[in-house]
């Protein structure tokens, strides 16, 4: 299923499962309930005991779905069956050394029969991202690259050039996870990144309340919330609910 994002006429979610978090059978019951829902992507993260873009939130996750027994192999398998609901895209979230290990090749080729749509690697400096990211696009995948508010105007060409699909752009300094409000100058970063692109552009990090969601109509396409979810599942609630309430926030 191919990746599209409404650009600048609306605004869409992309919700955040960790892979293996409580278990395999969670995330396989809750993805498949969650692309049904009318989100744009579901954001599907492949645990990683070095996580440097994650906040405690699902750092915790990651290793609890590592605790568990989840390897690269069993999620791709999970992001199989969600993708074969054919209801939204599944984007991979994941690091470079996980990649490497499984292989390159292998990983591309393994996630574009899952019907996964892209791949998301945040430690991989678009400098050095040709090789990889050509693998990738290959097998036909998305490869879609971060830009921060610390990335000068150089780097945030350079990621914009180099995404395809849309472009994640980092809506506050540091990890990821909750915040009480987003930095004031977040739409003005967002504006500053569509000069550079033409591609849809989604807001991350930091966003875990309706609020926030509201907060970004006619400045992003796509908000993406991952540790609030994450929360959900932490207190073993479903994250049906909070997903509705995020996704009526969009409207």
């Amino acid at each position: 299923m191919t990746l599209s994002l409404p650009n600048q006429g609306g605004l869409s979610l992309i919700p955040y499962l960790m892979a293996g978090h409580p278990d395999l059978a969670t995330t396989r019951e809750i993805g498949r309930k969650l692309v049904n829902t009318g989100i744009a992507a579901l954001e599907l993260g492949i645990p990683y005991s070095d996580p440097l873009a994650d906040g405690p939130v699902i750092q915790r996750a990651g290793q609890r779905a590592l605790d568990a027994g989840a390897t690269t192999e069993a999620c791709l398998e999970v992001a199989a069956d969600i993708a074969a609901e054919r209801a939204a895209p599944v984007l991979l979230m994941t690091y470079v050394n996980p990649v490497l290990a499984y292989g390159p090749q292998r990983f591309a080729r393994d996630a574009a029969q899952a019907g996964v749509a892209g791949v998301i690697i945040p430690d991989v400096p678009v400098e050095e991202s040709a090789g990889i990211a050509r693998t990738m696009t290959v097998a036909g995948l998305e490869t879609v690259f971060l830009v921060a508010p610390t990335s000068p105007d150089d780097r945030i060409a350079a990621a914009c050039a180099a995404s395809t699909g849309f472009v994640y752009c980092v809506t506050v300094t540091g990890i990821t996870g909750s915040r009480s409000a987003l930095p004031t100058d977040v739409n003005a970063l967002l504006a500053k990144v569509r000069t550079h692109t033409d591609l849809p552009v989604a807001a991350g990090f930091g966003i875990s309340s309706a609020e926030q969601v509201s907060l970004l109509r006619g400045h992003a396409d796509a908000a993406i919330v991952g540790s609030a979810i994450v929360n959900e599942l932490d207190a073993g609630r479903d994250p049906g609910p909070l997903v509705r309430e995020l996704l009526s926030a969009c409207k």
